[in-house]
């Protein structure tokens, strides 16, 4: 049997109901009494029920949005905007409150996931771009919170996830490639630690096995889904390779941008020289010239599904688990066949 909220007034040396106020952010606490609180809560591994807790104060639950990396400009983020837009549809029909808070690395290590929630008044939370090695992600394994994330798995009772079949996606893709012809693939990855670079990569030796093709570990460069990063590496395995490549897929859009961009100031022809293909979608894509070839995710639609998932765990009329959204891969100006 767990802890009780006795447990921790007795700990603490005050009365449960203090305790109360204490969790529901009442600010006549003061501050050594508060940390008391907290710290008697932790040692006891106390959480309290947040759902139950809005319950009897008769609050509209609170619906976070909690996303990472955006204070450092990371550039995967920019998908933000669409997400919003899907959760933000489904809240405002469901009449739910919901607020987006962005975070860092700096502020992470100063505050707990739980202790962010709690001085949020969150009931639930929506995480995009909270990496799996991050001691965030580590304790919302933990913290009993209703969780839902975006395109890495979250596998607690009070959790689940949403992304598209990001494994199936990239095979797909290097598929294509490699049965119109092309044979000297190059793949431009993402962050290592991320659970969607190691998913999407799976994909790609999928189709690789499959079709019986090799591909060498030199022709796996690591654009960290930056642009520019992406862009430096392509120059220079094109100045050191001796073989140009005649495709070249990426893990993510903002990666293909800058591999078209370098390929281009070395005289190569998209796609005459050289095929490209992205994965995401992202809308300035079809502006590039020639546009961009790419595994299309729809983030509106993960985001209205993440809220409603995220809804039923904090009225615990539902469970979390996995869901998947469909991908389409559009073929269009920066792919041709070889054949």
């Amino acid at each position: 049997m767990g802890a009780t909220i006795q447990d921790v007034a007795r700990m603490a040396g005050v009365t449960t109901g203090t305790v109360s106020r204490a969790f529901n952010n009442y600010q006549d606490i003061r501050p050594e009494t508060r940390r008391r609180i907290r710290d008697a809560a932790e040692v006891l591994g106390y959480r309290p029920n947040i759902s139950a807790r809005n319950l009897a104060g008769k609050k509209v639950p609170n619906m976070g949005l909690i996303i990472s990396g955006i204070l450092e400009g990371d550039e995967k983020d920019i998908h933000a905007f669409q997400l919003l837009r899907g959760i933000l549809g489904y809240t405002r029909a469901k009449n739910l409150e919901m607020a987006m808070y962005a975070t860092d690395s700096a502020m992470q290590s100063t505050e707990s996931y739980t202790d962010f929630c709690m001085r949020h008044s969150i009931s639930g939370t929506i995480l995009c771009g909270i990496r799996t090695d991050d001691t965030y992600f580590q304790e919302l394994m933990r913290s009993g919170i209703p969780t839902v994330a975006i395109d890495f798995p979250v596998e607690t009772g009070k959790g689940g996830w949403v992304s598209i079949d990001n494994r199936a996606a990239a095979a797909e893709a290097v598929q294509a490639l490699l049965t119109s012809g092309h044979r000297k693939i190059v793949v431009m990855s993402g962050i290592d630690s991320a659970d969607v670079t190691l998913v999407r990569m799976q994909g790609v030796m999928d189709a690789c096995r499959d079709a019986g093709y090799e591909l060498p570990a030199d022709r796996i460069l690591q654009g960290q889904f930056s642009q520019e990063e992406a862009y430096s590496r392509m120059k220079a395995y094109l100045a050191s390779c001796p073989e140009v490549p005649d495709a070249v897929f990426c893990l993510s859009d903002l990666m293909a941008l800058g591999v078209m961009r370098a390929l281009k100031e070395t005289g190569l022809r998209i796609p005459e020289d050289a095929s490209v293909i992205g994965f995401d979608g992202i809308y300035i894509g079809d502006m590039c010239q020639p546009p961009l070839a790419t595994v299309q995710q729809d983030m509106c639609a993960m985001g209205r599904e993440a809220a409603r998932m995220l809804h039923s765990l904090m009225r615990e009329t539902g469970a979390g688990g996995h869901y998947m959204i469909p991908h389409q891969l559009k073929l269009k100006g920066s792919f041709q066949a070889r054949k």
